[in-house]
């Protein structure tokens, strides 16, 4: 079969036959099925990682699902949140488990995506797996926290002062879930942006100059994209999305200078 080039594909310079793995072509070049194979088994490993962590939140699932609602009681009347289908709250124990499982399978799978984009790098880039797998890890489980403890919270608390004597706030436990984890996965990404910057900067596609001149734009897109990204549309969910990414813009400014002041040397 002929081989076909893909973007990114490309020989490491400053390397052998030595640094290519296993049944890689010395080209660096792999063809389409080729690409196919190793696409599937860095799925196959991120759902086995997954599963594993869902069968380990299985195990703990009471005291997960405590720390998953403590933070809302307060906002609740009576505490308790209701559920009127048969098959809800066992299904909210089984959505909690694949959430859980996922954030504990993380590093894996964000190994695996690492692994399958490594053919395609230069031999001096690849030594940066640690460092990716590391700060993703970090900064999305940052994300999630913020997410648990401040920015879910203070929206529940802004949809429960709603209430009137004529209305009472008693959420059920599929939509308030599904909020939650909409809320969570959300600024997990959001909170990827310093990762994404060391990296950009790293390559060279961008600097701290370039950073500063563009914040003004830099906000509108922000303000756009938390208006997108939040879950609900009310004006507190996004000003919480979007004050952290303004935050985290500034900090990737921050990091992209130290990148840049090291570049040199490296």
């Amino acid at each position: 079969m002929a081989l076909v080039s893909f973007p990114g594909t490309k020989p490491p310079y400053g390397s052998d036959d030595d640094d290519l793995d296993e049944g890689q072509d010395p080209s660096g070049k792999m063809s389409f099925l080729e690409h196919l194979d190793e696409l599937r088994q860095r799925i196959v490993v991120s759902l086995v990682s997954v599963f594993v962590g869902f069968i380990v939140a299985l195990v703990f699932i009471e005291p997960i699902l405590t720390f998953v609602y403590g933070p809302l009681k307060t906002y609740v009347k009576g505490g308790k949140f209701i559920y009127t289908e048969p098959g809800e709250a066992f299904m909210l124990r089984m959505k909690v488990a694949a959430l859980v499982g996922l954030f504990l399978a993380l590093p894996i799978v964000l190994f695996q995506i690492w692994r399958f984009v490594a053919p395609g790098l230069y031999a001096n880039e690849k030594k940066f797996v640690i460092p990716f797998v590391a700060l993703s890890t970090i900064f999305f489980t940052a994300g999630a926290a913020f997410a648990h403890y401040i920015a879910f919270p203070w929206a529940v608390q802004f949809f429960a002062s709603f209430e009137r004597e004529d209305m009472e706030f008693l959420p059920r436990i599929a939509p308030i879930f599904s909020l939650y984890v909409k809320t969570v996965l959300a600024m997990g990404f959001v909170f990827e942006m310093p990762t994404l910057v060391f990296f950009l900067a790293k390559v060279g596609l961008v600097t701290p100059r370039w950073l500063i001149r563009n914040f003004k734009y830099a906000v509108l897109l922000i303000f756009i994209a938390a208006a997108i990204l939040t879950p609900g549309a009310d004006p507190v969910s996004q000003f919480m999305m979007a004050g952290p990414m303004l935050v985290l813009y500034v900090l990737s400014i921050g990091i992209a200078w130290l990148v840049a002041k090291k570049r040199p040397a490296d």
